[in-house]
């Protein structure tokens, strides 16, 4: 009797056994529902910026390590097991510098690494050999097949400033530019279109004002606040001047500082509320209307930093903004970011971080960006530096530990490294390319979003020319996950990850399932690079 009483407790624990090891693979198994005719936002490109380290890098640093830098960013070609070679960058921000290079010590930014040359003198002479390491990495972006190029300005030339300087001494929130030099600063920008539009690269957007909200007048960089009306006067006359030059550049304006800016006032009346001030069709009338303009985009651009933490203040601003967005019928790009704010997560932006944990808090900000606030274009601050700080995508040191970001010495040679955060934008920068729309990707998950964005996190992407099809997944947790994609006539094949091990490798998909690594980030396609 006790034997039989034994063989049914083994039995019955065996059950148990499975049916326990039934519910944990259940549970981790996630179900996407694609449905690629329901059509969100068109995507315009993933890019990042040459400011300012490229200024030393493009021009010192020896060819070898310098091509290195720009394969990581711009290649679209891959090793002799399908990897990425690079992120395949599809769009590139050349940044219009303000003089303070020429300067020196007398513009007053001792960081040498955070000034910026001019195309043009007090004399009204252009020399185009200047911002040289610039143009040696815009140069290789178009070599690389990178789409699309945008041209920014932070400040005008130093010489037409009120205090000719490259930042702003008064704190009265307006452009630092004399009126009388309104036209001259607008033809400034024009001729630096022209220059490279002759030599081959073709300037698709122009961005003049940068961040107008902030007042600029700390002596860290270049830049200038801006009114909404200072705006308004300026590219009126550049979009006169695109017309009558026939150019195909269009301007991308504003880019807001804080998110909050394009919707709300935030403490600043003469410089927010930008997307009804100059794109509400309700009154077309006012005077900072700018949406009958032909050479502007109907496109309003804003810096996610100081939006990203909590998570639930992550999903509610991009809500809101998406909110203020579609009653304008206005599209959006996420032209700025780096890690500013502080978080439990991360700390601060200060100490560089070469792995997965930034990787996957930007990765969030960008899903959030693209699936709330329908961003068509998401940008990272700047590509390259030598700051110990997370800001870049690409690192350089000296590699003395005792001296590793020596100012100096990193102008002429170092040591190149590579990020997680670097590969983790490639998990959309490579894969989804401009023209492609993001579609319906739907879940069987049932918890509110913010449970979600500590998770999985999933969105999909199609290009109707090519019928390719891209999901990007976000696994934020310490466990693995099992995806399943519903879908009569779609097959994914390839899947690429990026994670504490893995740099975009490539993985083959079967039957539509694929188990993502703990704390990655993987785009599943349907083809292979």
């Amino acid at each position: 009797m006790k034997t039989k009483l034994l063989n049914t407790y083994k039995t019955f624990l065996v059950f148990l056994f499975f049916v326990n090891l039934f519910s944990i693979n259940y549970a981790q198994t996630t179900t996407l529902t694609l449905d690629v005719y329901q059509k969100y936002q068109p995507i315009d490109g993933f890019g990042a910026s040459d400011a300012w380290r490229t200024q030393f890098v493009g021009k010192n640093w020896p060819d070898n390590k310098r091509e290195r830098i720009a394969e990581l960013l711009f290649s679209q070609k891959v090793d002799n097991y399908g990897n990425p070679l690079g992120i395949g960058l599809s769009l590139w921000r050349f940044y219009i510098g303000a003089g303070s290079s020429e300067q020196g010590v007398n513009s007053d930014i001792n960081n040498e690494w955070r000034r910026g040359e001019s195309f043009l003198n007090d004399k009204g002479e252009y020399d185009w050999t200047k911002q040289q390491g610039q143009q040696w990495f815009l140069r290789s972006a178009k070599k690389a097949g990178v789409e699309k190029f945008l041209a920014f300005s932070i400040a005008p030339p130093v010489f037409w400033s009120f205090n000719s300087k490259a930042y702003s001494a008064t704190s009265n929130g307006i452009l630092n530019l004399k009126p009388e030099f309104y036209d001259d600063y607008a033809e400034f920008m024009i001729q630096i279109l022209n220059h490279f539009k002759s030599e081959g690269i073709a300037f698709d957007y122009l961005s003049p004002i940068n961040e107008p909200q902030w007042d600029w007048e700390k002596a860290t960089q270049e830049g200038t606040p801006a009114t909404n009306a200072n705006i308004t006067s300026l590219i009126k006359i550049l979009n006169d001047k695109i017309e009558d030059n026939h150019l195909n550049t269009t301007i991308t304006t504003p880019e807001a500082a804080d998110l909050r800016f394009l919707y709300q006032s935030y403490g600043k009346p003469q410089r927010s509320n930008q997307i009804i001030e100059f794109f509400s069709e309700s009154d077309t009338t006012q005077s900072t209307y700018l949406g009958g303009l032909t050479n502007v985009n109907r496109i309003v651009s804003g810096h996610s930093y100081f939006t990203t933490w909590p998570v639930s203040s992550l999903i509610q601003k991009r809500i809101e903004l998406s909110r203020i967005l579609n009653e304008n019928n206005v599209g959006y790009w996420q032209s700025e970011f780096c890690i500013l704010e502080k978080s439990d997560e991360l700390g601060q932006g200060s100490k560089r971080d070469l792995g997965m944990p930034t990787a996957l808090y930007v990765a969030r900000v960008i899903h959030a960006d693209l699936t709330l606030a329908n961003a068509r274009s998401w940008q990272w601050w700047t590509a390259i530096t030598r700051a110990d700080f997370k800001d870049g995508l690409v690192y350089l040191d000296t590699g003395d530990p005792d001296n590793l970001f020596d100012e100096e010495l990193l102008k002429y040679d170092g040591i190149v490294h590579d990020s997680k955060l670097l590969w983790a934008l490639g998990n959309y920068a490579r894969f989804v390319r401009p023209g492609m729309h993001r579609v319906e990707l739907k879940t069987n998950l049932k918890e509110p979003l913010e449970i979600q964005y500590k998770d999985l996190m999933v969105s999909a992407f199609k290009d109707d020319k090519s019928n390719k099809v891209v999901i990007v997944a976000i696994n934020y947790k310490d466990e693995s996950d099992k995806l399943f994609v519903v879908s009569d006539d779609i097959s994914f094949n390839y899947a690429f990850e990026t994670s504490k091990d893995k740099n975009l490798e490539r993985r083959e998909i079967v039957n539509n399932e694929i188990t993502l690594a703990p704390r990655s980030i993987t785009t599943l396609t349907t083809f292979s690079l």
